[in-house]
């Protein structure tokens, strides 16, 4: 039975574990409602942005003069996936689905016979891939958004992705990351970036009577190959927003938890003292009295 130090010891060092977990929490919670907002905001302009490409590209996904970010190499024999983690931990199970996600679809190509690359954003991800698909990296960022998530982030990361694949160095591209829906809750989420996905209805022959003619002004090719490259950078930021906000709702509820669980730890050091207290103290009076009677 651990002495009275000792106890005293432990619901010490418990407690100044509850204030850090609790200042984290605070932390948390300030970051969680500026990239909130952050991401409320981006999804409009991103999902419109994809939704307008969707009916421009319908008409031009089979034609030979398309840009490649929409018909692609012709081939899916190379995946690039885009792997979006944090560099810090202490965020419950944020990272995990992430890496467990990618682990699921790089065996899913890997059985199919296709080659797989890995583009992973930040260290966590990193670190949990590396000991089982090291080989398979091509490139890594770390402490991205550290001083505030903007656009030029996403930026780099775009054009480097634009520059592989006009390289022939992948044929289709993916990325994964979680989709913010409330702090407790996040959506694990694959999209594919390349080759530009075109909904299903868009490829569908509308009907006579609801049949409408466009112009447009530049040519549809000229407006694709323009706005497809901006598209792609749009959606990385996304994604990048969406999983800064998910990191954040992550770690406050992790460290809700934490200060919850070292309020009950403290709680039962406590107990477990003052009985061993009182018991010293009934023996102490015990030997006093014993000793007494014996005078």
């Amino acid at each position: 039975m651990p002495s009275l130090k000792e106890l005293r010891v432990r619901i010490n060092s418990v407690k100044s574990t509850r204030k850090i977990t609790a200042a984290m929490k605070m932390v948390a919670a300030s970051k969680l409602r500026r990239a909130q907002a952050a991401a409320e905001q981006a999804r409009p302009y991103a999902t419109r942005m994809e939704r307008m490409l969707g009916n421009l590209a319908g008409s031009l996904a089979s034609q030979s003069g398309a840009p490649r970010l929409l018909t692609g190499t012709g081939k899916d024999d190379v995946h690039l996936i885009v792997v979006a983690s944090s560099d810090r931990g202490l965020c419950g199970g944020f990272n995990g689905s992430v890496v467990r996600q990618t682990r699921a679809m790089v065996g899913e190509l890997q059985r199919a016979r296709k080659t797989v690359k890995l583009m992973v954003i930040g260290r966590k991800g990193r670190e949990q891939l590396k000991r089982e698909f090291s080989a398979l990296f091509v490139e890594t960022y770390e402490n991205v958004g550290r001083k505030g998530l903007t656009f030029s982030d996403a930026y780099g990361i775009g054009e480097k992705i634009i520059q592989m694949f006009e390289a022939e160095a992948f044929d289709v591209c993916t990325i994964i990351y979680n989709r913010f829906k409330s702090v407790i809750a996040q959506e694990i989420t694959r999209q594919q970036l390349i080759p530009f996905p075109v909904p299903e209805p868009a490829l569908e022959a509308p009907s006579s009577d609801l049949k409408a003619i466009y112009e447009y002004e530049p040519s549809e090719e000229a407006i694709l190959s323009d706005l497809l490259p901006r598209n792609l950078t749009v959606q990385v930021f996304r994604a990048l927003i969406e999983s800064f906000a998910s990191e954040q709702g992550a770690r406050m509820t992790a460290m809700d938890n934490a200060t919850r669980n070292a309020g009950d730890m403290i709680n039962s050091l406590t107990i477990r003292y003052n009985r061993s207290r009182q018991a010293q103290i009934t023996t102490e009076l015990t030997e006093i009295i014993s000793g007494a009677e014996a005078l």
